[in-house]
């Protein structure tokens, strides 16, 4: 077995040498407009029922919208509308920051319902 030459040795016997290490984790942005025409057709089609958006991309994950005209349960009596995000790609870990904003018919106003997920997401619709 060789032995490091005597100029090495003070360095091993100095101590321990520094070692280092990082997690790295990627924030992504992305954002996808869902239009729905017609909704005072929509309006009244039923608690519980719902208009999906087609699935979207975001840096490789797929998701979808759905909208609930007249509420996804019996008790909002059709008073609220549901908007739900579900992250659709299978078997992933995802933390995620959401920001939906829901602008009227008139363009007068705009109304912002933001949520934040403090957790992993899974497969499956998530209300915000």
């Amino acid at each position: 077995m060789d032995h490091p030459p005597e100029s090495d040795l003070g360095h091993l016997s100095s101590g321990i040498s520094p070692t280092s290490s990082q997690s790295l984790t990627k924030t992504v942005n992305g954002s996808h407009s869902f239009v729905i025409q017609g909704y005072s057709l929509a309006k009244g089609m039923g608690v519980g029922k719902h208009i999906a958006s087609e699935n979207f991309i975001v840096r490789g994950y797929h998701w979808a919208i759905y909208f609930y005209p007249d509420g996804k349960n019996p008790e909002d009596n059709s008073a609220y509308v549901a908007v739900f995000i579900a992250l659709a790609s299978e078997g992933t870990d995802v933390r995620a920051l959401f920001v939906l904003t829901l602008f009227d018919q008139s363009g007068k106003g705009k109304h912002k319902v933001h949520s934040h997920f403090d957790r992993s997401l899974e497969s499956g619709p998530y209300a915000l």
